[in-house]
């Protein structure tokens, strides 16, 4: 391992860590509690704060799925170099920048993502075309079942006929079960989910003990939130809300790491002094960073330019925007928050005032951007690869 290999690293190393800045600040750090401030269920500094620690957490102790995905399964046939792992890094984070100041919410996965694809063909490298499906897949429907779900939700809350400590603990019991086996890193060494571990005091064998253990935990948060809402009805909306908020930033924090940390991986191999966990935390710290001096901005433009936001529509926009995040985690996918709690906020909307509580020019300049954002990254990763390439050639 030569001198210049570990300084390229580490100029790879700060260029991660802004990246992980950016994301705190932009995608990660502002939609999670985005609905919660706007229901003015915490305020925005509050949320900045909460919100920093909880993406930690999850860069941390989820984070390695789509970390892996960035760093090894974009392009086949190459390793990036540090020189590539740069030029992706700067170019998605500086895409970024430009969101955060202008207030429109860019796709950091979807820059990043193409970044990496874009370098990766410069460099001689293979389209990866089963990850390509089950990405494109991932983006394309994540509009339709965030708003579709968000939209089903918000229409079942205000019934009358429909007890909201009863809906609402329901949905808490789906939000139990599913936290329950999800997987972390620290629990690894006893099945890696709360179920499994859990499971063992289960007189049962198998999946029959584990979907026992999870049941016992929806039912359990079910009838938490159904006391709590019974006794007090705005603040139990608000508190199972801001609990939503923060499993949506403990998801965030996990599918959002991989996006700056995962170029770095394959790297590792030849700095064999840096190991992945502490990549981890570098970028956990980062999006922490990010978040608490950073988010405020975009958690504004998402909560109040968007639309007006009432407890029971945010519930309405925070559960599916979790449940597609988790099932991102799961699959190694990277996905954009922007893109789901957008599209969950749109579906709410449509449920309770129609195409009123939508701004038809902000979701179409959002959308275009969307678009646009990786189109633009994978040119700038496949132009600055190929120049930077060509003149290391040059005699």
């Amino acid at each position: 391992m030569d001198l210049t290999t570990i300084l390229l690293f580490s100029v790879a190393a700060l260029a991660s860590l802004f990246m992980a800045w950016v994301i705190g600040a932009g995608s990660s750090g502002a939609t999670p509690f985005a609905p919660a401030v706007g229901a003015n269920a915490i305020t925005t500094m509050k949320a900045a704060f909460v919100v920093g620690i909880l993406g930690f957490a999850g860069a941390v102790t989820q984070g390695a799925s789509v970390s892996e995905a960035v760093g090894r399964e974009l392009v086949t046939g190459v390793v990036l170099p540090p020189s590539g792992v740069i030029v992706a890094l700067l170019i998605g984070a500086g895409m970024m920048v430009i969101g955060i100041y202008t207030g429109y919410p860019i796709a950091i996965a979807f820059t990043v993502t193409g970044a990496v694809i874009g370098v990766g063909f410069a460099l001689g490298g293979e389209p990866a075309w089963a990850k390509y499906a089950e990405i494109g897949g991932m983006w394309l429907l994540t509009p339709f079942v965030g708003a579709g779900l968000a939209f089903g939700i918000a229409r079942v809350l205000p019934r009358p006929d429909v007890p909201e400590h009863i809906s609402v603990a329901l949905l808490a019991g789906l939000v139990g079960a599913v936290v329950a086996n999800l997987e972390f890193v620290f629990l690894e060494p006893v099945g890696g989910t709360i179920a499994i571990a859990g499971s063992t005091a289960v007189p049962l064998a198998g999946t029959a003990a584990v979907v026992v253990v999870s049941v016992a935990i929806g039912v359990g948060a079910a009838l938490v939130v159904r006391w709590d809402i019974a006794r007090d009805k705005l603040g139990g909306l608000q508190r199972f809300l801001l609990v939503l908020g923060g499993l949506v930033a403990f998801s965030a924090g996990a599918s959002q790491v991989g996006l700056a940390v995962g170029p770095l991986l394959p790297l590792l191999e030849e700095v064999s002094l840096v190991s992945p966990i502490a990549v981890l935390l570098g970028g956990g710290f980062g999006i922490l960073v990010g978040s608490w001096t950073g988010a405020p901005r975009m958690i504004k433009a998402v909560s109040q330019e968007y639309a007006s936001l009432g407890p029971r529509r945010s519930i309405a926009t925070l559960v599916p925007s979790f449940l597609i995040a988790q099932t991102a985690v799961l699959l190694g996918v990277p996905v954009s928050f922007n893109e789901i709690v957008v599209s969950a906020i749109i579906g709410s909307g449509l449920a309770v005032g129609g195409s009123a509580g939508v701004s038809p020019r902000k979701l179409g300049v959002t959308v275009v951007a969307w678009i646009a954002s990786f189109l633009l990254a994978f040119g700038l990763g496949y132009g600055s690869m190929y120049a930077l390439s060509t003149f290391s050639m040059t005699p």
